[in-house]
């Protein structure tokens, strides 16, 4: 079967399990009852959404600069050392990382923003060293040959080239953050963690997906929005999308 037809009946079988779907919800009175929780996923959204432009941000504007600095040849000897600190961060279970938060920082909004910066920092780290580190030596050696110094190198050449690797970390970075912030709800920081947990604890399904399915959505919206910027910042030539999108 060609791919286009393929490609239709996968259409046709998901806009008949959305019908099914939404006809099943409405004969259940599932929508009534979530749109009964709709201000309180209005309003957690928004934490939810503050908590991770907070650490998602701080993440980036240190993740960078540090994936910047391990790339450069005087720091060659202590790069992988330092990924490996940085690794702790994600090895350590979320919780046990916002556990030692609240015991340092106390609880709230602090440490919970200090633990999500913790378990965010390392792709954006890593993807940023690596795809520094992948661009063509040729490319380096011409820059040099034609005199630019080491910062015009790094800022005219190595960064456009190393772009697309860097925002595919910071797409999984924030992906993981979006869902990670629903245990901050556990040291009071507030975010959607608050219908989740709360109907996990009173056995209340529709509860739980009331916050469950913000979150999921919230981190597709995310991903989509970053996905996008990336497609618009990132030079023709380096991104494959703009590449397919141009052919």
């Amino acid at each position: 079967m060609p791919i286009q037809s393929l490609k239709g009946v996968f259409r046709v079988l998901l806009l008949v399990a959305i019908f099914v779907a939404g006809a099943w919800s409405y004969a259940t009175g599932v929508i009534e009852e979530f749109i009964f929780y709709l201000p309180d996923i209005q309003f957690l959204t928004m934490e939810h959404l503050w908590l991770t432009a907070i650490s998602g941000s701080l993440a980036i504007l240190v993740a960078i600069p540090l994936g910047i600095l391990l790339s450069r040849p005087s720091m060659a000897r202590w790069a992988e050392s330092g990924m490996q600190v940085l690794n702790i961060g994600t090895t350590i279970p979320t919780l046990a990382v916002l556990a030692l938060s609240m015991s340092l920082l106390g609880i709230g909004v602090v440490p919970a923003v200090f633990a999500l910066f913790v378990a965010t920092l390392l792709p954006i780290t890593r993807n940023t060293y690596t795809g520094l580190k992948g661009v063509s030596p040729a490319l380096k050696e011409a820059a040099s040959g034609i005199g630019m110094s080491p910062a015009q190198r790094l800022i005219r050449v190595e960064l456009p080239n190393a772009l697309y690797v860097i925002f595919a970390g910071i797409r999984t970075a924030l992906a993981i953050n979006v869902g990670t912030v629903p245990l901050a709800f556990l040291i009071g920081a507030g975010g959607l963690g608050e219908l989740i947990f709360t109907g996990i604890d009173l056995y209340n399904p529709l509860m739980m997906l009331a916050g469950a399915i913000p979150t999921a959505m919230l981190a597709i919206m995310v991903d989509a929005l970053i996905a996008s910027i990336a497609f618009l910042v990132v030079p023709r030539g380096v991104n494959p999308a703009r590449r397919a999108a141009h052919a």
